[in-house]
């Protein structure tokens, strides 16, 4: 009986976990290409310089990535890639309080799963920060307000990360939703600040500061707020001011030393693909957009607490 109710409440939640679109072998809704069209543009490069790009991240009202946001971040990555100038690349955000935030878990899994792998052979999420941190550009996360989950992911694919001091927040919440995060953190973040720090924040899903995240080495600095953006945009500018050939050089031999395996990142989407269509993800998941996951701001702002709250045992 208890299991009929949750089946219920997840299908009127439109989240269709369980019995829904997110069961094995569901088929995704094709989007018209009016709907493609007319989809918020999400990614925005500014050429600052040919050789300085800025990218804006901007989906308000809390910066969710979905199944929509694929294509327009591959476009961003491909022009990287591409272009024969651009040496030092800048991730920000024009929306209030949120850098990037977590998947959108309201369109049907099968509308990401059908997607096709990309140029790495990896499916499209991993693919992209892969190639971001492999590619012969310098890329920098400016994080002002939440990096959660996606948004920490991309900000550790990308080679430097300043945070504000007072308004960042960086978290992988997946622990307390009840699935593995998907975008490769498992592997980046031991690299980063070892293996007691890593296992904390992944198995927490506490919300880190800029202070803390700096002390942990989540980014490579916290600076105070009024001072983040001229701090990374001089930092931008002296590198792109060096020659490329030489900033590829080192960068490479760096990544030699420091980049997980394609297959280890490989590995998490796979777990976060099975782990978000197990029962104890679908209940919490369920919970949360009861709760207002997505809509609310006071969910998104706190998120530890919501994850925290709908573990707790029912009285």
């Amino acid at each position: 009986m208890k299991t009929k109710i949750i089946a219920a409440a997840l299908a009127a939640s439109t989240l269709l976990l369980g019995g829904g679109a997110y069961a094995e072998g569901a088929a995704a809704t094709p989007a018209t290409a009016a709907q493609k069209a007319a989809a918020r543009q999400q990614f925005k490069i500014t050429r600052v310089t040919p050789n300085y790009w800025r990218v804006t991240i901007n989906n308000p009202p809390f910066n969710i990535y979905g199944p929509e946001s694929m294509p327009q971040l591959n476009s961003v990555i491909t022009e990287i890639e591409r272009d024969t100038d651009v040496k030092v690349v800048v991730f920000a955000s024009d929306t209030p309080g949120f850098f990037l935030t977590h998947y959108d878990f309201v369109p049907p899994l099968a509308q990401t799963t059908s997607m096709a792998n990309g140029p790495t052979g990896l499916p499209p999420l991993p693919d992209m920060l892969v190639r971001l941190s492999r590619a012969n550009v310098v890329s920098i996360a400016a994080i002002r307000g939440r990096a959660t989950g996606v948004g920490s992911e991309l900000a550790l694919a990308s080679d430097m990360r300043f945070a504000s001091r007072e308004k960042a927040v960086l978290s992988q919440f997946e622990i307390g939703a009840g699935f593995a995060p998907g975008g490769g953190p498992m592997a980046r973040l031991p690299r980063l600040m070892g293996r007691g720090r890593a296992l904390e924040i992944l198995l927490s899903g506490n919300d880190i500061n800029g202070e803390l995240a700096e002390r942990y080495g989540y980014v490579n600095r916290a600076l105070p707020d009024a001072e983040l953006d001229d701090f990374v945009d001089t930092l931008a500018r002296r590198i792109a001011s060096f020659d490329k050939q030489t900033i590829g050089d080192i960068k490479h031999l760096v990544n030699i030393a420091s980049l997980p395996s394609d297959k280890d990142i490989g590995a998490e989407w796979d777990a976060f693909i099975t782990s978000v269509q197990r029962p104890a993800a679908q209940k919490n998941i369920g919970k949360l957009m009861e709760l207002g996951l997505g809509k609310k701001a006071d969910v998104e702002v706190h998120l530890d607490k919501y994850t925290g709250q709908v573990n707790q045992p029912a009285n």
